[in-house]
Formats: structure tokens, C-alpha cells, sequence
């Protein structure tokens, strides 16, 4: 059984923190996805619950210096299931997000060609309601219209249209399933040797994400109307907040859903800190 003085350790205090700015990656992400007056009742969750119960991980995490089931167990035997149910949620978060990495790979794969498929209908995997409004602004959008970014991702990425429902899942698709190996090898020996290769790698995974969206805002904020898009991304509709479901539990549902993924994360990482 391992001991608490044969557990490795980042070698730098900085690591540690990187692994910390890169799992809050999310977080920050998910707060774009929040306009106007839902920033409030997030703010709000997020001093009074989120902040408490990150700092409350991060505690049993270096204190105990343990795992999320055994350190649960450490706290009171009859919670050890709460460590179990951490596992099954990490099992099924790594899971499909590995599986959009791979589509991510899948779509990068696809943007080396000369002319971007899913700005074209002239591919063998478009049909005939393929609306290309990128060449022709005055095109005619009807309710059967499909715009070939939607056809390439329905059709050819995931190819629902070959299957009748959940009945029917239909064959592998090979060009996936090598872009989900290829993430997954990289995913292992990102953390094989733990945090002697993982403190190293989150000085690109940790960094990286902040510069794209920097760039993405240059960019965004030199088109024509950027101010106009702003304005509606910071303009509140007081109404919302009056509605218990959209103005609240929403934003509550967002908040506390970036804790809940990376509970097993905190407890590894910060049992493996600098005493």
C-alpha cells in the first residue's frame, strides 16, 4: 500500500498551480455561455457554493492526501459511496470528452483541404435541401433548408442518417474510432509517469486555451459590428431573472456542474502538491 511519504510530488510549485488555472479552463469557458443577467445569479452561486466547496476539495485533498474513495472514507465510512460515484462521473466525463476531442481531430483533419467541406454542398454526403448561404447571401432559407456546416457534422461525422434511432446504431466508423485512439494514447502518456508528466504537459494544456480565445477576440472584436455584439452579450433582461428555471437553476445547474467533473481531479492533484 502506498504511504503518504512515497507519494510523488510536483517538482515546482508553479505545476501545481498550472493544473489548477488548466482544469478552471472549463469554467471560464462556460461563463461565455452567460449573458446579461444570468452573470448575476451566477456570480452569486458561485461565492455562496462553488468558491466553498473548491476550497472544501482542495482541503481534504492535501490534508488527507489520498484518493477521492479512500479519502471519503477517511472522513466518515458510511460517505465512502460519495468516492465511488465520483469515479462512475469521471468514467463518463472522460468519455465523451475524449470523444469531442476526437471530432475536434476529425474537423482538423478536414481543414488542411484547399476548400473547407462544410462550407460547400458539393460533396458526395450533401443532399439536395444543402442551402449554401456563404457564396450566395441572398439565398432563399426555407424550413427543409440545411446549411452544409450542419450536413457535414450530422452526416458525415456522426452519419445519423444511417441509423433509425437508438434501435439501430450502425457500424464503427473507422476515421473516428483512429481519431478517439490517437486522443486516448495521448491522453495515457500525458499522465503515465503521473505528475513528473503531467505537471510538464499543463504548461501547454493550460496555456494554450487562453491564448486561442485571446486571438479569437482580436479577431472577433476588428469585424464590422463587433460593439453591436457586445452590447447584446452584456445587455441583462431583468424579466429572466424573475423565472426560477431559466434565471436560476440554469446558471446554478452551470456553476456547480464545473465542480462535480473534476472532484477526482482536485483530490489527485493537490494530494500530489508541495506540503
Amino acid at each position: 500500500m502506498t504511504t503518504v511519504q512515497e507519494l510523488h510530488e510536483f517538482s515546482k510549485p508553479g505545476w501545481f498551480h498550472l493544473s489548477a488555472v488548466q482544469s478552471r479552463s472549463r469554467r471560464g469557458l462556460s461563463l461565455l455561455s452567460l449573458t446579461g443577467a444570468f452573470l448575476i445569479p451566477y456570480v452569486i452561486m458561485a461565492v455562496f457554493g462553488g468558491i466553498p466547496l473548491f476550497y472544501m476539495e482542495l482541503a481534504l485533498g492535501q490534508y488527507h492526501r489520498n484518493g477521492c474513495i479512500s479519502v471519503w472514507r477517511k472522513v466518515c465510512p458510511l460517505f465512502k459511496g460519495i468516492g465511488y460515484a465520483i469515479c462512475i462521473i469521471a468514467l463518463y466525463v472522460a468519455s465523451y470528452y475524449n470523444t469531442i476531442m476526437a471530432w475536434a481531430l476529425y474537423y482538423l483533419i478536414f481543414s488542411f483541404r484547399s476548400e473547407l467541406p462544410w462550407t460547400s454542398c458539393r460533396n458526395e454526403w450533401n443532399t439536395e435541401n444543402c442551402t449554401n448561404y456563404f457564396q450566395n447571401s441572398s439565398v432563399t432559407w426555407i424550413n427543409s433548408s440545411i446549411s452544409p456546416a450542419e450536413e457535414f457534422y450530422t452526416r458525415l461525422v456522426l452519419q445519423i442518417h444511417k441509423s433509425k434511432g437508438l434501435q439501430e446504431l450502425g457500424g464503427i466508423s473507422w476515421q473516428l474510432c483512429l481519431c478517439l485512439l490517437l486522443i486516448f494514447t495521448v491522453v495515457y502518456f500525458s499522465i503515465w509517469k503521473g505528475v513528473k508528466t503531467s505537471g510538464k504537459v499543463v504548461w501547454v494544456t493550460a496555456t494554450f486555451p487562453y491564448i486561442v480565445l485571446t486571438l479569437l477576440l482580436i479577431r472577433g472584436a476588428t469585424l464590422p459590428g463587433a460593439w453591436r455584439g457586445v452590447l447584446f452579450y452584456l445587455k441583462p433582461d431583468w424579466e429572466k431573472l424573475l423565472t426560477t428555471e431559466v434565471g436560476w437553476i440554469i446558471t446554478n445547474t452551470q456553476n456547480y456542474i464545473n465542480i462535480t467533473y473534476v472532484d477526482l481531479l482536485w483530490l489527485a492533484i493537490r494530494q500530489h502538491s508541495v506540503q
